[in-house]
């Protein structure tokens, strides 16, 4: 959704140059370009270290290989960074200022930004 000229996000998992290491996970466009940093390996460790991964490794990916800053923040224009709260929950932050909220705000959760445009659309 946030992309729109572009198939979904995939993961790949390769083996690892080292014989004993566990395979290396990527995140990969549906073309088949990935970037050089894998999923960290401790991410397993709980659910939200698992996402914000996976988030950190498909930002990282897209902004690489397409150039340019993802996800913006439809209201300031800005890229946003995956940020965990006190209960786990991993949100896509803004840095931009809002009037009468202050600064840095939530604007969508990981995994949500699809969901939050299909309801964008049908209020417009």
């Amino acid at each position: 959704m946030t992309l729109p000229q572009l198939e979904p996000l995939q993961l790949l998992a390769l083996p690892s140059y080292d014989a004993d290491g566990p395979e290396n996970v990527y995140v990969v466009m549906a073309n088949g370009e990935w970037h050089g940093n894998h999923l960290d390996p401790n991410s397993q460790d709980s659910l939200a270290s698992a996402l914000a991964s996976v988030a950190d490794a498909a930002q990282e990916t897209v902004m690489e290989l397409l150039r340019k800053a993802w996800p913006l923040c439809p209201e300031h224009g800005l890229g946003m960074h995956p940020r965990e709260d006190a209960e786990e929950r991993l949100s896509w932050w803004c840095t931009g200022e809002r009037l009468r909220r202050g600064p840095a705000h939530i604007h969508a959760a990981v995994g949500a930004l699809d969901a939050l445009g299909a309801s964008i659309r049908t209020r417009s």
